[in-house]
C-alpha cells in the first residue's frame, strides 16, 4: 500500500466531524488523509445523538451523503414536554419559519460517510493512532502516527484535531495559548438501546420530582431511553425491570400511558458537562466538534455544531487554495464560536429547567416550575425553544465550486 507522505490537510479522527471535513474537502478537491486511533468496528457503534437539525441535513445532501438518510430518517416536527402531570406539544412548524429535525442515528451517519470515504475520498486509515503533531507555528506540520505496527510521518499545511476533548491535537497546542470554559453538572444520564418500538411519535423531555427522562428513538422498531442519575452511578445497579419502572414513573403524565418494554441491548451512564475551547485555532492546528466543545445532550446539539464547524473550515479552505485568501481561515474560530455560544446558553438553560439538582432549594423548584409553566403558556417562549431546538442557520456555501464568502457564513 502506497501511503502518502504529504497532504494539504490532515484530519485525526473518523468521527461525524472529521469524515464529514475528509467529505467536503474531497468535494472541493483539495488532497487530505484522515487517521483514526481506532478500528472500524469500534467507530461505526460509538452511540451518541441522534438528532440532526435541518441544516444538518443540507449539509449532509451537499457532500453526497444523503442518500440513506433520505430513505430511512424520520423527521420530526415537534416534541413534548412533560410536567406536573400535564402533556405540552412544541409545534416547529408553526413556530419557526417551517423548521423540523430528523431523527437518524450518528452511528448511520457515520456508516455512511465511511462508505462513501473509502470508496472514493481520500485516505482513511483505522488503528492509525498519532503520537504528535509538529510544526504548529511553522510553515508546515508534521504529524506522527502509527499503521501497522510501522512509525510514519505525514506532512501537511494544516491539522484539524476532530479526535475529541482529549485528544493528541488539543494536546499539542502550547499551555496558555487558548483558554477553556467548563461546567459540571450535578447529575448524569443512564442511557438504554431497546427493541421496542417507540409508544410515542416524538420524542418526550419529562420533568418529575424523581428526576428527568427523554424517551428518543433510533427508528420505528428501537427504542433510546434516558434517565436522570447521580454522578458516578453504576449502570449495572439498574435492572431492565428497574429501568422500564422508573421510565414509566416519569414519562407517564396519567397512569393510562406506559412504553413498550423489550430487551436491553446497551446501557451506559453519560456525565453531563459543558466544555468551550477558544479560540479553536493555533497556527496550523484547528480543532473542531468534540475537541473544541462539548455540551450537554438535552439540546442535541453536539453532532449539529460539530456540522456546522466543518462546513465553515471546508469553505475557507476552498477559498484559501482557489484564491490564495485566508479570510475565511482566520475567521473560523469567530465565525463558529457565535454559534457554540448560542446553543451553549439554549443547552444549558434547558437541562436545568427539566432536571431536578440533587440539592434543589423550595425557591429554585418554584423558579423551574415557573419557567416550564411558561413554556407551556407563552407563544413567545415556545417559539424561542423551537427557533434553537431546530438550529440557527448553518453556514450557507456559495453553489460556485467550493467557494464562500464571508458574507455567506452570517449566523
Amino acid at each position: 500500500m502506497n501511503r502518502p507522505v504529504r497532504a494539504r490537510v490532515a484530519v485525526v479522527g473518523a468521527g461525524p466531524a472529521g469524515l464529514l471535513l475528509a467529505r467536503l474537502l474531497h468535494r472541493s478537491g483539495i488532497d487530505c488523509v484522515v487517521l483514526e486511533s481506532r478500528d472500524r468496528g469500534y467507530v461505526e457503534q460509538r452511540q451518541r445523538a441522534g438528532i440532526l437539525e435541518q441544516g444538518t441535513v443540507d449539509t449532509l445532501r451537499r457532500a453526497g451523503a444523503a442518500a440513506r438518510l433520505e430513505r430511512e430518517g424520520m423527521p420530526h416536527d415537534g416534541i413534548e414536554l412533560r410536567f406536573g402531570g400535564v402533556r405540552h406539544r412544541i409545534d416547529f412548524p408553526s413556530l419557526t419559519d417551517g423548521s423540523r429535525v430528523w431523527v437518524y442515528a450518528q452511528t448511520e451517519v457515520v456508516k455512511d460517510l465511511i462508505a462513501l470515504q473509502l470508496r472514493d475520498g481520500a485516505p482513511l486509515y483505522f488503528d492509525a493512532p498519532v503520537h504528535a503533531v509538529e510544526g504548529a507555528d511553522s510553515d508546515s506540520c508534521v504529524v506522527h502516527y502509527t499503521h501497522e505496527g510501522q512509525p510514519r510521518t505525514l506532512t501537511c499545511d494544516y491539522v484539524i484535531g476532530c479526535d475529541g476533548f482529549h485528544g493528541v491535537v488539543s494536546g499539542a497546542v502550547p499551555a496558555g495559548a487558548t483558554r477553556v470554559h467548563e461546567r459540571t453538572y450535578p447529575y448524569s444520564w443512564l442511557g438504554v438501546l431497546a427493541d421496542a418500538p417507540p409508544a410515542y411519535d416524538e420524542l418526550i423531555y419529562a420533568h418529575s420530582a424523581r428526576g428527568f427522562a427523554l424517551a428518543s428513538m433510533r427508528s420505528p422498531s428501537v427504542s433510546r431511553l434516558y434517565l436522570q442519575v447521580p454522578n458516578g452511578e453504576d449502570p449495572d445497579a439498574w435492572s431492565g425491570n428497574r429501568i422500564w419502572d422508573e421510565l414509566d414513573l416519569r414519562l407517564g403524565a396519567d397512569t393510562s400511558w406506559r412504553l413498550h418494554r423489550g430487551p436491553l441491548t446497551a446501557k451506559s451512564v453519560l456525565p453531563m458537562r459543558s466544555r468551550v475551547t477558544e479560540p479553536m485555532r493555533y497556527g496550523r492546528i484547528l480543532l473542531a466538534g468534540d475537541a473544541a466543545h462539548t455540551v450537554p445532550p438535552t439540546g442535541a446539539k453536539g453532532l449539529n455544531l460539530a456540522a456546522s464547524d466543518v462546513t465553515v473550515l471546508a469553505a475557507a479552505f476552498a477559498e484559501l487554495y482557489d484564491s490564495g485568501s485566508t479570510e475565511l481561515l482566520d475567521a473560523y474560530s469567530d465565525i463558529c464560536l457565535r454559534r457554540i455560544w448560542r446553543a451553549e446558553h439554549f443547552s444549558y438553560v434547558l437541562t436545568t429547567a427539566l432536571h431536578t439538582a440533587p440539592d434543589q432549594s423550595s425557591f429554585d423548584a418554584r423558579l423551574q416550575q415557573a419557567q416550564l409553566d411558561r413554556l407551556a403558556s407563552s407563544p413567545h417562549a415556545a417559539a424561542e425553544l423551537a427557533a434553537n431546538y431546530t438550529g440557527t442557520a448553518l453556514p450557507r456555501i456559495s453553489e460556485r465550486r467550493g467557494t464562500a464568502a464571508p458574507r455567506d457564513l452570517a449566523m
